[in-house]
């Protein structure tokens, strides 16, 4: 019969491991391997205890110890990270927070990625007792110059990728409000980027407007576009901070980091 744990023991384990979690926190702080001293310091601890715990994590390999008293984060770490990425899915980690949306809004919230040329929504939150709306079938695809996630992927393309896109796809409009000209296209992609999202103002289908918001994964990279579509009286300014809400808080469940997707892009 085992002995039961009792209530120092519990605070005493709470508390290795709130220590154990802020030395792996001030290590993550530094690219490069920390002296036991700088530890102790950003923790608070006292350098005999932060050396115990540390020990204990070298051992478990979350911990490596590059040179005699220098530290930085282990591969465990990787190893595990790995397997939470891999359970991760795209539309699993948006699709509560596209209902919510879709709730506060009352018009389709589409999720769309990139294939080639073209955006292809993969998912969408609806509600066929809502009023009028823009509802795109999942599956379906549209080119990228005409779409508001199409420009958001353009957006973060190199120049020359850019003017090779124009020129494999012409530039193909659907009515008269289509960017049809290189030139157009790129000063609404300098926009895209100063402002951190991208519209569709009636470009692929009169009488439709969006709004998109793109989501990133832990390396930073845009993998897909969160979108309202609505009918072009309805679409309302409003909306568009709840929308890059949303597609933050996605990109937050798929690991994304800006502080560290920035500093990536700085080095």
């Amino acid at each position: 019969m085992s002995t039961p744990i009792t209530a120092d023991q519990e605070k005493t384990s709470i508390q290795v491991i709130e220590r154990m979690v802020s030395l792996l926190d001030a290590l993550a702080t530094h690219p490069d391997p920390v002296s036991l001293k700088e530890l102790a310091a950003a923790t608070g601890l006292h350098p005999s205890t932060a050396h115990r715990i540390l020990n204990d994590l070298v051992l478990k390999r979350f911990v490596d110890r590059s040179e005699p008293g220098t530290y930085r984060l282990g591969m465990r770490l990787l190893e595990l990270g790995n397997v939470v990425k891999s359970r991760l899915d795209i539309r699993d980690a948006a699709l509560d927070l596209m209902r919510n949306l879709h709730r506060k809004t009352d018009q389709a919230v589409n999720l769309s990625v990139r294939q080639n040329d073209e955006i292809i929504y993969i998912d969408r939150a609806y509600s066929e007792r809502s009023g009028m709306q823009v509802v795109r079938a999942v599956g379906g695809h549209a080119p990228l110059h005409l779409t508001s996630t199409g420009k958001l992927f353009l957006s973060v393309d190199e120049p020359k990728s850019v003017r090779e896109y124009a020129q494999r796809t012409g530039l193909a409009g659907h009515n008269r409000n289509s960017i049809t000209e290189l030139d157009k296209l790129e000063a609404e992609l300098e926009r895209v980027r100063a402002h951190g999202y991208a519209r569709d103002n009636e470009e692929l289908e009169l009488g439709v407007r969006c709004m998109a918001a793109g989501i990133h994964d832990d390396s930073g990279k845009l993998i897909a576009g969160l979108s309202i579509s609505a009918p072009a009286d309805r679409l309302q300014e409003a909306w568009l901070e709840d929308l890059m809400a949303t597609a933050r808080q996605i990109s937050a469940a798929l690991g994304y980091n800006p502080a560290v997707a920035n500093g990536q892009t700085a080095r």
